[in-house]
Parts: C-alpha cells; sequence; structure tokens
C-alpha cells in the first residue's frame, strides 16, 4: 500500500511537472529550465553592455512601481517602471552623458511602491546582492553592488570527497574577540586551523543576510545578498577561494523554509498585499518561528527560490547546500506538537505538503543536473523515508540527512544517568538506526547544544571545573579527566559508527568552554559569549590542545582508512554489564570501554579473520586513553588473532583500562 502511494504521489509530481515544462508562460518568458533557474540575470537589476541599466520586479498587487536613490536625488516619481504581463514591471536607465552608469556603484536605491489602497511604500528588491545598515539605523538599504574590477577566483571547486569531514561554522564568532569577526578574519585565522584538524568540509552559518543578528541567520531578510556584517561580497568570495586553494569544500546553510516577517528591508509584504511570495495568513506563517511560509505553487516563487540556489553557486562558489528546516516544509502541521514514531502512517498522507514535496525534488533535480558534485544535506528530524534517495526514484534528491537524534542521545545520557547506567545497547541502536542506503551526517554535538539555555558536551562533562582545572600547572582532577576522556570516546564512537559523514561545530573540538549567545536585549547587547576562544587552544599549559589534538588526529585516521566511505558498521559486541562496545567497518577494529571502574585482562573480541592486527598508534597515542594511564601498552605494535577451535571465526585477546579506545 505504501509504494502504491509513492507511486501514485510521483505520478502526480510527474504530471505537475510536465504541466509547468507546457504552460504557456514557460514557453514564452522561460524557454528553458536553465533560463528559468538564472533568472537572477534578468530581475533586480543588470547592467547592459552599453552600461544602460535594466531593472526587473514581481509585484503582482502593486498600482505602481518607482525607483528612487542616490542616484535622482531620492525622487520619488521621476523613474515610474512600466508593467507588463503576470505582475512583472520594468525599467530602463540610459547611462550617462559620459557612458558609465546612471547609478554609481555602492549608492543606495529604494524601489516605491504604491499600492491599490493608495500606500505608498519603500522596499528593497527580492533580488538585491548587496544591503547595508548604518551604525545608528534600524533598517538595512540596498546598495547597488557593481565594482569596476570585481574579486574573480581562480582557484577550481575541490573533488568530491568519499568521506566528508564538515566544519560547521559561523563568521561572526570566528575569533576571540568579543566583536563580530570578518571574512578577512576568517580566511587568515580560521581557515588553517580548520585544514590543519583533518575536516574537508565547510559548512557556513549566517551567510544570507538577516536583519536580527541573534536569529543565528535563520531570519533571512535579503536571500541574494551576503550578509554585509562581515565584510563585502568580494571579500566572501576570496575566503572560498582560499578555502577552494586548501582542497576545502564550502556548503551554504541555505533557508528556504520560511522567511523574515520584516517588510520594509525583507520580503514580507513587498508589493503591499499579504501574499505574493506567501500563502496569505494563517497558512502563511509560522505559529512558532513568528515568520511567513513560502507559497512553493507558485511560478514565480519557484523562480525565486532555484535562481537563489543556482546565484550561490555560480556567483559565489559554492559547493552545495545544507537546506534548513527540512522538517517545517515537509508537513501542513509543520513538525508542531508531533511526535514522530517512524510509522509511514506519519510521512503518507494529507499531512504532507506536497507542494513542498515537489519544490525539493526540483531543487536538487536542477543542483545535481547543472552541478553533478554538488552536495546537498537535509536537516530533517521527522525521519520522513527516502529524502537520500534519487528523483528518479521517488525521493526527495539529498544526498545526505542530519542523524540528529544522536546528539540528542549523547546530552540526554549526560544530563539525566550515571555512568554505571549508561545503556549501551541504546546507545548502539541510536548511533545504527537509520535506513540502508540513506547516508547521513553524525555529530555528537551542533550549534543546537552550544546555544544558551543548553550546555556543550564539555560543560556537561567538567562543567564550572573548567574555569580552574583545566591548566597542566594544576593537579588533574577526576572530573576532568572522566571528562577528557569521555569527551573523546563519545566523538570517535560517534565518528566510526554514526554516519557516512561527519560534523564538528567550531570550537567544540577542543572542547570549548561556556555557551553560545549572540548580543540581545536579555543580555544587554554583550558579545562576550558570542565568539570562539581559538586562543585557548594556542596555550600550551592548558588541556585544550589535547582535544584539539586528539580531533586532528580522529580526522586524519579517518582520511587514511576511510570508514566513513565504507558500508555501516558490523557491532560484533554491545556488552552491557561490561560497558564494552566492539565493531569493525573498513577494515577497522573499534574497542571501547566504557566501564567507569573496570579494566579487563585477556578480554577476547572477535574477529572475521586470524591474522595480525596492528595497533593504530597514530591516533592513540596523542589523547585516547587517560591521561594519568601509562602509554606503556601503546608499545605493543601488534596483537595476533588465534582461530577458535573448530571455528573459521578468530579473536584478540587484549588489556585495557577504564574508559579506554582502541583501534587496530
Amino acid at each position: 500500500m505504501i509504494i502504491l502511494y509513492i507511486t501514485l504521489n510521483v505520478f502526480n509530481i510527474l504530471q505537475y511537472c510536465i504541466s509547468i515544462a507546457l504552460s504557456d508562460e514557460f514557453i514564452q518568458f522561460s524557454l528553458c529550465i536553465d533560463l528559468f533557474t538564472r533568472s537572477y540575470r534578468i530581475f533586480g537589476v543588470q547592467r547592459r553592455p552599453d552600461n544602460s541599466l535594466f531593472f526587473k520586479e514581481w509585484a503582482p498587487a502593486a498600482e505602481a512601481l518607482f525607483l528612487t536613490g542616490d542616484f535622482n536625488g531620492w525622487d520619488k516619481f521621476s523613474h515610474p517602471y512600466s508593467k507588463t504581463e503576470f505582475g512583472k514591471w520594468e525599467l530602463i536607465l540610459p547611462p550617462k552623458y559620459d557612458k558609465s552608469p546612471a547609478v554609481d556603484h555602492n549608492t543606495k536605491l529604494k524601489v516605491v511602491v504604491h499600492t491599490k489602497e493608495g500606500q505608498r511604500l519603500y522596499r528593497i528588491s527580492p533580488w538585491a546582492k548587496y544591503v547595508t545598515r548604518e551604525e545608528k539605523s534600524v533598517i538595512y538599504d540596498w546598495i547597488h553592488w557593481d565594482p569596476p574590477q570585481p574579486y574573480i577566483q581562480i582557484h577550481p571547486r575541490p573533488k568530491k570527497p568519499t568521506s566528508l569531514r564538515i566544519y560547521e561554522a559561523h563568521v561572526g564568532i570566528a575569533s576571540p574577540e568579543g566583536k563580530i569577526a570578518s571574512y578577512t578574519n576568517f580566511t587568515i585565522n580560521v581557515l588553517p586551523r580548520i585544514k590543519d584538524l583533518g575536516y574537508n568540509c565547510i559548512q557556513l552559518m549566517a551567510i544570507m543576510e538577516h536583519a536580527y543578528y541573534a536569529s543565528f541567520g535563520y531570519q533571512i531578510t535579503s536571500f541574494f545578498a551576503a550578509s554585509s556584517r562581515y565584510g563585502t561580497p568580494d571579500e566572501l568570495k576570496q575566503m572560498i577561494d582560499v578555502a577552494h586553494s586548501m582542497g576545502i569544500l564550502v556548503l551554504l546553510d541555505v533557508v528556504h523554509s520560511h522567511a523574515s516577517k520584516n517588510t520594509e528591508d525583507g520580503l514580507n509584504r513587498f508589493d503591499g498585499s499579504d501574499s505574493c511570495f506567501f500563502h496569505s495568513p494563517p497558512r502563511g506563517e509560522h505559529s512558532q518561528w513568528g515568520s511567513r511560509l513560502f507559497n512553493y505553487s507558485s511560478w514565480e516563487v519557484l523562480r525565486f527560490l532555484l535562481s537563489n540556489l543556482r546565484w550561490w553557486m555560480e556567483e559565489y562558489c559554492f559547493d552545495g547546500f545544507r537546506f534548513d528546516g527540512i522538517t517545517s516544509m515537509l508537513y501542513h502541521h509543520h513538525g508542531i506538537g508531533t511526535v514522530f514514531t517512524g510509522d509511514y502512517s506519519e510521512y503518507f498522507g494529507l499531512q504532507v505538503d506536497e507542494d513542498s514535496v515537489v519544490y525539493l525534488m526540483l531543487a536538487n533535480h536542477i543542483l545535481h543536473t547543472f552541478y553533478p558534485d554538488c552536495i546537498t544535506v537535509a536537516e530533517d528530524v521527522s525521519g520522513m523515508p527516502a529524502v537520500c534517495r534519487g528523483v528518479q526514484e521517488g525521493g526527495l534528491g539529498f544526498d545526505y540527512r542530519l542523524a540528529m537524534a544522536i546528539p540528542d542521545k549523547w546530552i540526554q545520557i549526560l544530563k539525566e544517568l550515571k555512568d554505571e547506567d549508561w545503556d549501551i545497547g541504546n546507545i548502539v541502536y541510536t548511533l545504527t538506526n537509520r535506513r540502508y542506503g540513506e547516508k547521513c551526517i553524525a555529530y555528537a554535538e551542533s550549534h543546537d547544544q552550544a546555544l544558551v539555555g543548553d550546555k556543550t558536551l564539555a560543560f556537561w562533562l567538567m562543567d564550572k571545573e573548567m574555569y580552574t582545572n583545566m591548566s597542566f600547572l594544576s593537579p588533574m582532577t577526576p572530573i576532568i579527566d572522566r571528562g577528557l576522556q569521555l569527551h573523546k570516546m563519545i566523538r570517535l564512537l560517534t565518528h566510526g559508527l554514526g554516519g557516512e559523514g561527519y560534523l564538528n561545530f567550531m570550537g567544540n573540538e577542543f572542547g570549548h568552554p561556556e555557551w553560545l549567545d549572540f548580543p540581545r536585549e536579555g543580555n544587554n547587547h554583550s558579545y562576550h559569549y558570542a565568539r570562539r576562544q581559538f586562543n585557548l587552544v594556542d596555550m600550551d599549559h592548558l588541556r585544550y590542545c589535547q582535544l584539539y589534538a586528539f580531533d586532528r588526529d580522529m580526522n586524519r585516521t579517518e582520511d587514511k582508512y576511510g570508514w566513513l566511505a565504507a558500508p555501516p558498521a558490523f557491532v560484533s559486541a554491545k556488552h552491557e554489564e561490561d560497558k564494552v562496545i566492539v565493531f569493525d567497518r573498513a577494515n577497522v577494529l573499534f574497542i571501547f570501554n566504557f566501564h567507569h571502574i573496570k579494566s579487563f585482562q585477556d578480554y577476547r573480541v572477535a574477529v572475521e579473520l586470524p591474522g595480525k592486527y596492528p595497533f593504530s598508534s597514530h591516533l592513540s597515542c596523542h589523547c585516547l586513553f587517560p591521561l594519568n594511564h601509562t602509554l606503556a601498552f601503546l608499545c605493543q605494535a601488534t596483537v595476533h588473532a588465534h582461530s577458535a577451535p573448530q571455528s573459521n571465526d578468530g579473536f584478540v585477546s587484549y588489556f585495557f583500562n577504564t574508559v579506554t579506545s582502541l583501534i587496530f
């Protein structure tokens, strides 16, 4: 019955796509999907070869449109748009007498919208490519960005890696200083760290312009504009170019699930109506996020959003996207008040928003058609089946999905359970509970756990002692000793068992202390917690450098053996009493002892074949073992596996201490 539903659903989607492709509007205005999804070359403002400027907007409910700005002394009526078909408006500005464009680079513009109700509204073009805000102003301004010598990227995109190791980053907090950091700072000071750590991909948050900094970049106001808080568009292009020169891919955290309610500097009520790009209320409003929801069945909304994806791919040379808030898009209930148990009735029914599903299928199809190495990641908490299957199979077409249950499980364990009460079977189940053939990005923690109101793994493990006992100059305390060990083991277990990709949020690799809180009214607009203290790693007398070294060596070891690209692991042991987990993946044997007091002598672990199993001291020598335990055992370079009597199987017999990990 489920298969029949999927088949019928795909048939309806195909019919929908065919009807779009055959429509008169498509033939007349778009000619082909390539032009349609590159509408940023037509809408907004375009400089023509003769230096005349062509302006075009979609404002179906408007009575009249005018252009004003620095170029005409802010005359509100001197430059009217002409209305064309389907709610479109156009304006051509001839060049100046010296043949230069009528609007100078880096000057302000506004669209003046006259409504049928007699209102006069001042708006920013939805296609604006650069917006800024003056220091004492609340509203952003549309800036005409057309530099005479734009930055040209010279380094090609790196090849799509088989093992994806993602460093989730926010440019604005990427500095120890209490201020908004810049693209240039990220290029000079952060990219080399990411390269050294062994990550081959960066997921950039809060790049699309958002008026409210504390929204973490999830209340977008200008979809085609790179945030001016951190610098200019050219500085972002340079940052991505330098990342590519290091062999690092860059993904954009794209927000197409909703938009800010702002009117003067956002999409909301652009033409004076309560719809335009969105559904009319109540369907067009998100009750919890306080934002507007797109009308994905609208032809012009599809044009806008699909073109937005291609803009970031082509103008800035991003390598793909992490799609935020997919759960809200997939269902009419937006996931609010819904508990997903995995029953298929939760995923196939009238509660599914088919318009959104079609949009996501189209987005992935277009991206993978024009950019075969493009990577797309879905943030879906519901577990919708086939999110990471091809569009041709009836799936949504994503390459990866975030394994969002894993970080929640680790936080729950650390928050609620004593060490002796850890449920080893449940931990393994959570790490391996994913659909075969749908790739997952595993992570022990992301930005969600770092935000104020929650705690990072390091803070749950060591809490206030991080302020006083992280120095080598002070004695090792039991809390710090346990915290350092478990921080490493949790990350390694997640890395090896949890998915086909791995993600880390910036700073968590070295156990960044404290939480993340953006300046807002509630904290007196302080930047104290809106920063990452990379300087802690550079202080040799602090233990943070050990966590950093472990994370680096973990990624480098994965790069050597490639377990993320290998088939799912075979778990040979999950012993509740011993608190032992054993699995092998990519010909690598992982052994974990989570017991808080027991060490084991001659502990037998099953292996597939008899032979020698080299000890991976490259990773373990640096930090896998407790700091107060001897490293003498690490000198044993090999461990023998002996055939069991009357069996083709084998075992390794070994010794390990409490709270220890081994890799062979």
